[in-house]
């Protein structure tokens, strides 16, 4: 097809073997048309078969498709054409849904935003909603890991289309051993030399929301579409994900169903990082997604839209739950108390629903040997891990309840409260809640970061990333807080300088004071379902 402006975009296109006309699956993707998200989804012929005509499009610049890439920066224009060719296409209805997770979840939007008419119902899957809070930063700590792995990937998927090999083998070398030890660990010279127009260089001279980012957020206010919204608790996306769902729950008249299951970012199966999670977390997503698209463009009753639109995976009793709404569960208390060993013995630190009069645990973070990341949702590999050994270094402070008494059902926003004092000019948190099974071994659930200055106000309030999951009998809930999760987030040099200037040489030692045993002292926040309690 030709876009407006006369570019010429190129795209694969699976057709039923039958006679139709049938509805159009339009998947827009910058990854080389051929892999069309089978990292996640059934093959385009699967869908075909379901009866669709199924349209994989490489977008400007990448794959075969003409033109110059530029991130998001074409998506508005290119998916309204797109989605207006596709309706034209020889056997088709005139009716488009798009699905895809990703960058194929946001050009699902983008193209949603300029309200092409032929365009009947969606499926994002994992978006960065908004790119700044949603996906290139989380609480002002740039997703280094993340963000930097996608930008090598993408520059040197930049330099195989334009044939140079010196460049690519570059690029391939660094993907698979990242640039971290650079004077500027954030801005790797690799990157600078081979790939100075790569987004990452501007997602690092913007590190607060400002117009830029604006700019790049999909605008979606006066966007009235049913929209299957699909996430994983260990994606790095969730949090635009939910954003996403509640915004448009919370005005749009049409439809608009939540699944969230126990993936990472890549795959959706059974297992993510430690843990298998059951059979039952096998992604249904393709047949949900059918049952979706076979109600909005065909027209055909399932049973999808009879059923609560709220639909998650709860780890611990690895089955799904399905609520009526986003749910709204009681917030219980744990306090944190020690007698000051919590970052030396792993039973010292206690959680408690009664704040006890205690001492202070004292929190020494080295950028020598900074406290490493495992699992959770912004590393790599994600999901949930063995975390004993990092539970047992000296710069990680743990606080555990005693064994339960009586299940535990958490679904929700966890956060914590901590009072903090330091002289340094800044310092991040990170805040990790594990399961402690009754042989000791201990497996992250969710987690939280964030970026502080020293002035802050106190308590400073972490929201970790949304959960659901079941703490049975006998198993105990645990607290682990460092100054650093490396290299998902870059050490923080305790300048205040942005991870943009921040030098290696100038990071310094950090002494945390996290204060605790008061009623208004430090404390965790759990989002408990209300038929919950804890021994």
């Amino acid at each position: 097809m030709r876009t407006r402006d006369g570019v010429r975009l190129d795209a694969d296109v699976y057709r039923p073997d039958a006679a139709g006309p049938f509805p159009v699956l339009l998947m827009r993707q910058p990854y080389g048309r051929e892999i069309a998200s089978t990292v996640v989804y059934a093959h385009p012929t699967w869908y075909a078969a379901q009866g669709y005509i199924v349209v994989i499009q490489d977008v400007r610049g990448r794959g075969t498709s003409a033109g110059k890439f530029e991130l998001f920066a074409n998506e508005v224009a290119d998916g309204e054409d797109t989605v207006n060719w596709a309706a034209q296409l020889p056997g088709s209805d005139g009716q488009v849904g798009m699905y895809g997770f990703s960058y194929q979840g946001m050009t699902q939007l983008y193209a949603a935003q300029a309200q092409p008419a032929a365009l009947k119902a969606i499926a994002p899957a994992m978006v960065g909603y908004h790119p700044y809070a949603d996906w290139a930063y989380e609480n002002g700590a740039l997703c280094l890991q993340i963000g930097l792995s996608w930008a090598i990937q993408l520059a040197a998927e930049t330099a195989r289309l334009a044939g140079d090999e010196a460049r690519y083998q570059q690029l391939y070398a660094a993907a698979r051993q990242l640039p971290l030890n650079d004077p500027v660990p954030a801005r790797p010279e690799v990157l600078a030399a081979i790939a100075p127009e790569s987004f990452f260089h501007d997602w690092l001279d913007h590190p607060t929301e400002d117009d830029y980012w604006q700019s790049l957020t999909p605008q979606l206010d006066s966007v009235d579409l049913p929209m299957l919204h699909i996430g994983g608790w260990f994606d790095p996306y969730l949090r635009g994900n939910l954003r996403l769902y509640r915004e448009m729950a919370s005005r749009s008249p049409q439809p608009q169903q939540l699944w969230v299951g126990p993936w990472g970012h890549i795959p959706w199966g059974r297992k993510v990082g430690a843990v298998d999670f059951g059979s039952k977390a096998i992604s249904p997503m393709d047949q949900v997604q059918i049952r979706w698209f076979e109600h909005f463009l065909k027209g055909k009753l399932t049973d999808l839209l009879d059923q609560p639109p709220v639909c998650w995976f709860e780890m611990g009793s690895n089955h799904w739950r399905r609520f009526d709404a986003w749910p709204q569960p009681e917030t219980q208390r744990y306090f944190l108390h020690s007698s000051g060993l919590a970052s030396i013995r792993t039973d010292d630190g206690k959680l408690s629903q009664a704040p006890l009069s205690d001492g202070d645990d004292v929190l020494i973070h080295d950028p020598w040997r900074p406290a490493p990341a495992r699992g959770g949702h912004a590393a790599i590999p994600a999901g949930s891990f063995e975390r004993t050994e990092i539970d047992s270094r000296s710069d990680v402070l743990t606080y555990t309840t005693g064994p339960l008494k009586a299940s535990l059902e958490v679904a929700g926003e966890p956060a914590v409260e901590l009072i903090c004092q330091t002289d340094a000019a800044s310092y991040d948190l990170c805040a990790v809640l594990s399961v402690v099974h009754p042989d000791g071994t201990v497996y992250n659930l969710t987690q939280g970061y964030r970026r502080c200055d020293r002035d802050a106000i106190q308590p400073i309030s972490l929201t970790l990333q949304p959960t659901c999951f079941r703490l049975n009998l006998g198993q105990a809930l645990r607290l682990s807080l460092s100054a650093a999760c490396f290299p998902a987030y870059p050490v923080n040099p305790g300048t205040g300088n942005p991870a943009k200037s921040a030098r290696l040489i100038e990071a310094q030692i950090i002494t945390l004071t996290i204060q605790h045993g008061q009623s208004a002292g430090s404390k965790v926040l759990l989002p408990v379902l209300p038929s919950a309690a804890i021994g």
